[in-house]
């Protein structure tokens, strides 16, 4: 005689995994399946930030080294390098005219991984070097024309916001290599059309013999904090180059490679 065949008991991994998923908190946060059918790995793609950042396909030279160089990959996998290896360094580094040296001294001699900063100087001076190399490679490829000419001149700001970050982190070891740098450089602010004293356009900016620039308005105190490199200058460089430049390049970077996915992906050879 014939008996009715049970069905096994389903693992007890496989039950809680089921649990899982079927809660209301999982479907809040995954709003689609897992991706075993068509329409559910497109929904995966097209409903997360990272994956949606990537084309579902690419031109074949697009991944060409000869073409690219990879130097906007390169470029941004130092910027990850200089803000994990930056945060490192807050933890010791105190922006002060009486601690500042001797802190910049003792990463290199006393605290553990010291090597943190060594790795952080010279990843800024790559980072320069291949953003240079990136524009350049996007020039002699023609891919600053239409429809990309927005993003060329993102990528023209996020050149000077990493020239910005080199020469704002110049002043930071305040020796005296840095702080006569640091003074030649500040000094050609002087010169900055209307905003600078010295500048062309200056005494234009006058109400009567009232001058609205003049060397205690003009573009280098503001940098500066001051008349001169002093402590106000320290504290003024350190919380740019930790906080305000790094936190806009952020931004512009995300916007960059949001453009580089909607303009079609890394431009054809010419």
């Amino acid at each position: 005689m014939a008996t009715n065949a049970t069905k096994p008991p389903e693992p007890f991994l496989t039950r809680t995994w089921d649990y899982i998923t079927d809660t209301q908190i999982w479907k809040s946060i995954f709003r689609h399946g897992m991706p075993s059918t068509s329409r559910n790995r497109v929904l995966v793609v097209m409903t997360n930030v990272f994956l949606h950042l990537h084309p579902v396909k690419i031109r074949k030279s697009g991944v060409r080294l000869k073409f690219t160089w990879c130097m906007g990959g390169l470029t941004f996998f130092l910027f990850l390098v200089e803000t994990f290896t930056g945060l490192l360094l807050m933890f010791y580094y105190r922006p002060t005219v009486a601690y500042a040296y001797m802190d910049i001294i003792d990463l290199a001699e006393q605290v553990p991984l010291g090597i943190m900063r060594e790795i952080h100087r010279w990843g800024a001076h790559a980072m320069v070097i291949t953003v240079w190399l990136h524009m350049f490679r996007v020039f002699m490829t023609g891919s600053y024309k239409p429809p990309r000419e927005f993003n060329w001149n993102v990528g023209v700001i996020l050149l000077v916001l990493t020239l910005l970050l080199s020469f704002t982190g110049y002043l930071l070891p305040w020796d005296q290599l840095a702080i006569w740098a640091i003074t030649v450089g500040s000094n050609m602010a002087r010169a900055t059309p209307l905003l600078g004293y010295e500048g062309p356009g200056a005494q234009l900016l006058a109400l009567g013999d009232v001058k609205m620039v003049h060397a205690g308005s003009d573009a280098r105190f503001a940098l500066l904090g001051g008349r001169f490199v002093g402590e106000g200058a320290l504290l003024r460089f350190y919380v740019l180059h930790c906080v305000g430049i790094p936190l806009i390049a952020g931004i512009l970077m995300a916007v960059h490679f949001w453009r580089v996915r909607k303009d079609g992906g890394i431009s054809g050879p010419v």
